[in-house]
């Protein structure tokens, strides 16, 4: 069992880079809503495979391992035939905002008929040809985002745009005033700035390229600088060994370990949570959690695309934003106040999602798209690490402590309990009731959010002229 769940976990990371790097390499001026649509159903799979299994109404565990392990690859294969390349990372189609508008509509769409599919069948017993119904209408809405590519490739013919190229430049090719010898030695051209003089920016603007023209040739004919190059600079592309020594890599990750840690530990301990507070459907939560992750997704994406197009300001202020909402989250499942549960489900759900659509982009930005895959996969071990620690030691210690104290009953509630009653339920884990039960502990994942926030706040003070070079020249 060990070896199956390292293999299939470990394709399941395979494939979500595969597509995570492709996506934005062919998208890289959409990247906040590319990542987002495409962790967004990383998210919401499990709700649309739950949905599909309801279907074949099998009591055999075997079925739904079976569907699992041979339905994805079914339709990898089909697709495979079907998908082409669009022509290279520096193909952007004027339609590209419109297009990911309309697949954002059908991803809300689908998440809100989702919820109310799941509310319908936990409720009301319905019969199997309702569910027949229901799912006929999921792989409708799933089948629609196709009609987009399929009406492009017949209405307009792909059209490089140059100035939606100028983000490109900064992380694979050289800029426009650089060159660099075999020797790592690098030529800045763009010294002109430096040895023109004053005057020169009130001139006309053909007689100040002149100008700046015949600077550049006299500094390329002998007084050029030269100096060694120490590693790329933010926004370039960087190894994982280079991105390892600087202090932005590191802030995202941990504060990428302390938000989606936290969460993560509430997605874990989500059914021991709502039965500690009295509610008995607990796989009603599970599914709603489930899908506020991937509206958070969806919203992460677009929102933090919001900040990045329209300020050229730092993605990781949505980031701010979001680990901010988790902490109320995790307040509101301290507090365990009637109907909190539902509202700390619906902050930390959004919360958690937004993490993994706006660190893709925000790494991709700072360190380079040439070797994605590795700087991504590195910064993911984030998620387990806090899983490990915050649920499975902090969340799991804290609960073990607490339900031992409400085993120590008082002595006349021990005499009343019968002999065969403790016989039945001594080999049964112990179960802890109220809110003292994960009290503390979200208390503390309420904190490691608010470090979370201030980590991606001084990460948005460092880099904020790293993304006006790379977004504030496209906006003029």
């Amino acid at each position: 069992m060990c070896i199956l769940i390292f293999v299939g976990t470990n394709g399941e990371t395979y494939f979500n880079t595969a597509t995570l790097v492709s996506c934005v390499r062919n998208f890289p001026k959409s990247r906040g809503p590319v990542v987002g649509i495409l962790k967004g159903f990383a998210g919401l799979g499990g709700a649309i495979l739950t949905q599909i299994y309801a279907v074949i109404h099998s009591p055999d565990h075997a079925s739904l391992i079976f569907m699992i392990a041979v339905a994805p690859a079914m339709v990898i294969i089909a697709l495979m035939f079907i998908i082409r390349p669009v022509g290279g990372d520096k193909q952007v189609r004027p339609s590209d905002g419109l297009s990911f508008s309309c697949v954002y509509s059908i991803c809300l769409i689908l998440a809100a008929y989702l919820m109310g599919v799941m509310l319908v069948e936990d409720f009301i017993d319905v019969s199997q040809n309702v569910i027949i119904i229901f799912t006929v209408i999921l792989f409708v809405i799933l089948i629609i985002p196709i009609v987009i590519p399929i009406y492009l490739s017949f209405t307009q013919e792909p059209r490089v745009v140059p100035e939606e190229e100028a983000l490109l430049s900064q992380s694979g090719d050289q800029g426009p005033g650089r060159s660099e010898h075999g020797d790592g030695q690098e030529i800045i051209f763009s010294e002109a700035e430096e040895e023109k003089s004053k005057g020169v920016d009130l001139l006309p603007a053909l007689e100040k390229q002149k100008r700046i023209g015949q600077l550049q040739v006299r500094l390329a004919e002998g007084a050029v600088r030269i100096k060694r190059r120490r590693g790329p600079r933010r926004g370039e592309d960087f190894t994982l060994v280079q991105a390892l020594i600087k202090a932005d890599f590191w802030l995202m990750f941990f504060s990428l370990l302390f938000g989606s840690g936290s969460g993560l530990t509430v997605i874990d301990n989500l059914g021991q949570m709502s039965q500690s507070l009295g509610y008995e459907n607990t796989h009603v939560f599970v599914s709603m959690i489930s899908i506020w992750n991937f509206l958070g997704r969806i919203g992460g994406g677009y929102f933090s695309e919001i900040i990045v197009r329209d300020n050229a300001y730092p993605r990781h202020a949505a980031m701010a934003i979001a680990q901010v909402v988790m902490a109320f989250g995790h307040f509101f499942f301290a507090m365990g106040w009637p109907g909190a549960v539902y509202i700390g489900t619906l902050l930390v759900g959004l919360g958690y999602g937004a993490h993994w659509a706006i660190v893709p982009a925000a790494a991709s930005e700072l360190f380079g798209l040439k070797n994605f895959g590795a700087l991504y996969n590195f910064l993911i071990i984030a998620n387990p690490a806090g899983s490990l620690v915050f649920s499975g030691l902090i969340a799991s210690s804290i609960y073990d402590m607490e339900a031992e104290k409400q085993a120590q009953q008082p002595h006349e509630r021990r005499l009343m309990a019968s002999v065969l009653t403790r016989f039945l339920n001594m080999d049964e884990p112990l179960k802890c009731e109220g809110t003292i039960c994960f009290f503390l502990t979200s208390l503390i994942m309420s904190g490691l959010c608010i470090v979370a926030a201030v980590l991606s706040m001084i990460l948005v003070y460092r880099t904020k002229t790293v993304y006006a070079n790379l977004y504030g020249r496209s906006r003029t």
